[in-house]
């Protein structure tokens, strides 16, 4: 693989190709696999993602706003996907663009079924999100009766699923919440089927739902990190490769005296001699303020160089003192061995919100 001669975010395929798999292996034949790729694919590239997977047979997708389902349809997705969050203003836009709004209390309900009659629409698929612990967004469990009373008012759309969202799926010490949100969710699907009468898809596993309870893998299951080679579990993080890997060079090196500063504000002064090197890369890239000031690290000829002085919007400095370098030498922020979960835990945050914050000014790289 040629070394990288900018910053560069590399997306390796075959690795997203073998998470999807090993995934779709927890699951019986007959369960749906919905891909989240929202967040411009965690990061990556919400279309090349989409596209790919499509390919290799994923169901579903998911976005979470309606922008992001029209930048799929307009590259030519042309599977299903479901609009997790929804606005009133976007209705039409949804309608337009074959997208499957999630409604999730009686505002956005009923605000569709308008929109949906005023455009002439009959069995429009949308899909019902039940709050049963995160407390973020849906219908609570006593509201059964009125939404099946407002569907049965209208024929201008349909009930393609039922869901919920599991809270802490991934930690086993919630294990006895986690299951109850799991019978909370069953018990409102057995009403809400028996009332409607049909039988609407049914699904609440992410991607530690889908690792952690079989039981509950239902008519589908959705799948964000996981896919992105994240399993929030280190047994599980060995059965799964982080697709993305963010590069970049050494653009100078410096000698550094004592009692000299680097960086803005001088927030790093040298206790003695040193060495720094300069990269191409900043806040204004991805890489937050909170990583600067020795926190957050880079791995420049396999040895780790922290990161010094604050962090500064298209460049940070690192401490290469003890590491044989030179201008032009490839860097290493993240990847397959270094991951984005491990850069992540030197400041508290989780791997979530360093793959998504990597900006679209990053030139992205596909590996087939």
């Amino acid at each position: 693989m040629p070394k990288a001669q900018e910053t560069v975010l590399e997306i390796d395929l075959k690795a997203l190709k073998h998470n999807f798999e090993h995934l779709k292996s927890k699951l019986k034949d007959t369960t749906k696999f919905l891909a989240v790729v929202k967040a411009f694919g965690y990061g990556s590239d919400a279309v090349e993602i989409a596209r790919y997977l499509q390919d290799l047979g994923a169901d579903y997708f998911a976005v979470a706003y309606a922008n992001e389902g029209v930048t799929l349809r307009e590259a030519g997705v042309t599977a299903p996907i479901i609009v997790l969050h929804p606005l009133p203003a976007n209705f039409k836009t949804i309608i337009e663009n074959c997208l499957e709004p999630n409604l999730y209390n009686a505002k956005v309900l009923n605000e569709f079924i308008e929109t949906a009659s005023t455009e002439n629409q009959t069995d429009y698929p949308v899909h019902i999100k039940f709050n049963t612990g995160l407390n973020r967004l849906g219908f609570w469990e006593n509201d059964v009766d009125y939404i099946i009373s407002k569907l049965k008012s209208t024929d201008s759309i349909k009930v393609t699923s039922i869901f919920s969202h599991l809270a802490a799926s991934e930690d086993l010490n919630e294990k006895n919440f986690t299951q109850n949100q799991i019978e909370t969710f069953k018990s409102i699907a057995e009403n809400f089927i028996k009332a409607i009468g049909y039988q609407p898809m049914q699904h609440t596993c992410n991607t530690s739902g889908i690792l952690n309870y079989p039981e509950a893998h239902l008519d589908m299951v959705r799948s964000g990190i996981g896919l992105y080679g994240f399993g929030n579990s280190e047994i599980e993080n060995q059965n799964l490769r982080p697709i993305a890997s963010l590069k970049t060079i050494i653009s100078q090196i410096h000698r550094i005296e004592k009692g000299e500063s680097v960086g803005y504000n001088r927030a790093f002064k040298s206790k003695g001699g040193l060495k720094t090197a300069t990269l191409p890369i900043g806040h204004a890239d991805g890489i937050g303020r909170q990583y600067g000031n020795g926190k957050g690290f880079v791995m420049i000829n396999g040895s780790q160089a922290p990161i010094i002085g604050n962090v500064c919007m298209d460049m940070i400095m690192v401490n290469v003192t003890d590491i044989d370098c030179k201008e032009g030498d490839e860097v290493i922020i993240f990847d397959a061995h270094t991951t984005a979960e491990h850069l992540a835990e030197t400041t508290g945050t989780i791997s979530y919100e360093l793959i998504t914050g990597i900006s679209q000014r990053v030139k992205r790289i596909f590996l087939r």
